[in-house]
């Protein structure tokens, strides 16, 4: 990045050193007559298409505030017509450079044609250009800095978040051990907040892991060229992860694949997403009920054939309000619930960045007081030898699954997917 921004520079500030003398040239041949004015000095157009190329707007103004050049990103953003700058800012900034003879820079917000409301961020730079004794041009460069802004924004917001959620579970655990030195004398209390404390250490514990967790798959890259990565066992280790967590609630984990299926990607990661929502389809779920995890292949509209991976649950559901930010960092659409349970509210977040960074997304459908099925879609990268696969039969059985040949198609909209009506049998 370092090197890209310094090639950058160093390409803009040799377009401008020839436009600069290009424009010299051609105002002291003009001056002393001895050239007319309309022919541009050899460095003018080599500067013009240098400068032209640049991803950034470049406007050149004389002492005039008359535009000389406008490359094709600068007219795009339309800070210039008929050669006159359209934004008083702009004029108050080029005067104030012309007069000081010293750099200087603003913060603009602008409409971008095409975006419809939205507003993109410019860094403006101003840089006077000397004609002998004093400024003769003055050189604007809009540089765009709305994802440097956002970016900043999600820093921020993020460290006040992790900042609370870190201070919830230390505060808990200066007051145990403040009440356990208060009650050295009886055994029962100490034990009993001993107990509370091991439990907020563990939480403590948890979110410090997610958030290492979540930083490691937030902002990567998306993961091409992988190994191939088996959804049976995907799906397998997922739920041996979780049947202690299960069986301690007397939920019932089952599971059905479509044999053979592979994506490219991380194993590891594709098992840990996996298994943040089958924890969580179970951490929701009233005791005695059924979680399903199924996976199966289907084909889109435009013929592309992928992975869904389903986790469906018949817990307390969520509401619509909350369906849109449910994959949202520490996010809790019930927050008793997840103290009780030592939620961190990472989890969802965690699925939502490993499932784009393999080129996939995760979708939940939810009605209340009936449960919900979240659901991963991947690309689909190929099939095992039928030699190599595991069968069918092998997996725990679903109540009430149609066979694979027998499978309605995906739900669309506002009709249950099919693992709900899985985890209802």
């Amino acid at each position: 990045m370092a090197l890209v921004v310094a090639v950058v520079s160093f390409l803009l500030g040799a377009a401008m050193s020839a436009f600069a003398a290009a424009l010299f040239v051609r105002r002291s041949a003009v001056r002393s007559g001895s050239a007319p004015a309309a022919p541009a000095a050899p460095g003018t157009s080599l500067a013009s298409r240098a400068l032209g190329a640049l991803d950034v707007g470049v406007v050149v103004l004389d002492r005039d505030e008359t535009a000389i050049f406008a490359n094709p990103v600068a007219r795009r953003m339309r800070v210039v017509e008929a050669d006159r700058l359209t934004l008083p800012v702009l004029s108050e900034l080029v005067r104030s450079v012309t007069d000081s003879g010293r750099p200087d820079s603003v913060t603009l917000d602008l409409t971008a044609p095409g975006r419809g409301p939205e507003h993109v961020s410019f860094l403006v730079r101003a840089m006077p250009l000397r004609d002998g004794g004093r400024v003769g041009s003055v050189v604007l460069r809009f540089s765009d800095i709305t994802e440097a802004r956002r970016l900043e924004l999600v820093r921020r917001d993020f460290v006040a978040n992790v900042s609370h959620e870190l201070k919830t579970p230390v505060s808990a655990l200066t007051l145990l051990a403040e009440a356990v030195q208060e009650a050295a004398d009886d055994p029962e209390a100490v034990q009993r907040f001993a107990g509370r404390m091991q439990r907020e250490g563990s939480r403590l514990g948890r979110l410090v892991q997610e958030l290492i967790e979540l930083s490691r798959v937030q902002g990567a890259e998306a993961l091409p060229g992988q190994a191939l990565v088996s959804v049976d066992q995907v799906v397998g280790e997922a739920v041996d992860r979780s049947r202690l967590l299960a069986e301690q609630t007397g939920i019932t984990v089952v599971e059905r694949t479509e044999p053979g299926l592979q994506v490219r990607g991380n194993e590891t990661q594709l098992s840990t997403a996996l298994g943040n929502l089958v924890d969580n389809a179970i951490a929701y779920s009233p005791e005695h009920t059924r979680v399903s995890v199924t996976s199966r292949l289907v084909t889109d509209a435009d013929g592309a054939d992928w992975v869904e991976i389903a986790v469906a649950d018949q817990g307390i559901g969520i509401a619509d309000t909350d369906l849109d930010r449910v994959f949202e960092r520490f996010y809790r659409v019930d927050q008793a619930r997840s103290r009780a349970t030592g939620g961190t509210g990472l989890g969802l977040a965690i699925v939502k960045h490993i499932a784009t960074n393999h080129g996939g997304s995760v979708s939940v459908w939810s009605v209340v007081g009936s449960g919900s099925t979240f659901t991963m879609r991947l690309p689909l990268a190929g099939r095992a030898p039928l030699a190599d696969r595991a069968p069918l039969a092998d997996r725990a059985p679903l109540a009430g699954r149609a066979p694979l040949a027998g499978r309605a198609p995906a739900s669309v909209a506002g009709s249950a997917p099919a693992a709900a009506d899985t985890a209802a049998g």
